[in-house]
């Protein structure tokens, strides 16, 4: 919503001027209306002085919280706007302060989404260039990217272990941006996206060349056995764990790309305690 001033002079020029001066701008970027043009009066006798009121000129990122506002309102949820627009990148950003903000975000984020996407048609109907949007409230994105980075880690872990590729549910491509990125450094797991909108998903899956952990790992620990140690049953080191010619315990075993002991982004080896090493 614009903040309205009412100024005064002696001419509607002067009130323009006075105007001007409180909301720090130049004439150029003021809307005004008349409230009073004035009267000089005659000989100083029912002298009048003009009154505008006036406002900073609407921008599209004052229209756009106007209509968040008026959206809201018709929903029934009362609300504060606080906007602000990253030249940089090109974005308007909406903070919406009020109660009762789950109805706001709905399951999963979708009503916020759904807003954001009638806010983005709205900015860029009549713009040469591609404005981005971002619509937040209580913080939902930022814990929502917290949620689907731990979720793509958690995945990807068992993934590892499985070595079956995983489909999350359909995400919006914000969220699929969030997957990707949390796992694009892994050296053992990959995504990529399948699907049609809305219904386009993330697989994650296994890097070629690279096989399952779970497939060299007892319950306990170890290569090739039930309680730790290699190659026997009750632990200890059986013949093949010993060069033959140095008599000396062989090099840890490597099956693909992964090592005894290798750590997954903070996880050795394998999801279950009882399983690491």
């Amino acid at each position: 919503m614009r903040n309205w001033i009412e100024t005064t002079g002696k001419t509607v020029e002067e009130a323009l001027l006075e105007a001007s001066v409180a909301l720090k701008t130049t004439e150029e970027n003021i809307d005004y209306e008349v409230i009073d043009e004035g009267a000089s009066g005659f000989l100083g006798l029912n002298k009048k002085p003009a009154k505008i009121k006036a406002a900073l000129k609407e921008t599209k990122l004052d229209k756009a919280a106007d209509f968040i506002s008026d959206v809201l309102n018709v929903m029934g949820i009362k609300n504060e706007v606080k906007s602000s627009y990253d030249e940089a990148e090109m974005t308007m950003n909406f903070e919406i302060v009020g109660e009762d903000m789950g109805v706001l975000i709905g399951k999963r984020g979708q009503t916020l989404d759904s807003l954001q996407y009638l806010v983005s048609l709205v900015v860029n109907k009549e713009s040469d260039d591609y404005i981005k949007v971002k619509l937040d409230t209580e913080n939902y994105r930022e814990r929502r990217k917290q949620t689907l980075e731990n979720l793509a880690k958690n995945i990807g872990s068992k993934v590892k272990k499985s070595g079956k590729p995983v489909a999350l549910e359909p995400m919006n491509p914000y969220e699929r941006r969030i997957i990707h990125s949390a796992l694009q450094d892994d050296k053992y797991v990959e995504t990529h996206s399948e699907g049609e909108e809305p219904y386009r998903k993330v697989v994650i899956s296994l890097k070629k060349g690279v096989r399952p952990y779970n497939k060299f790992h007892n319950n306990r620990g170890g290569y090739g056995n039930n309680r730790g140690g290699y190659g026997n049953k009750k632990g200890g080191y059986g013949r093949n764990a010993f060069n033959k010619k140095s008599n000396k315990p062989r090099e840890p075993y490597r099956y693909g790309n992964i090592e005894e002991g290798e750590v997954y982004e903070g996880v050795t080896a394998t999801i279950d305690p009882s399983e690491q090493i």
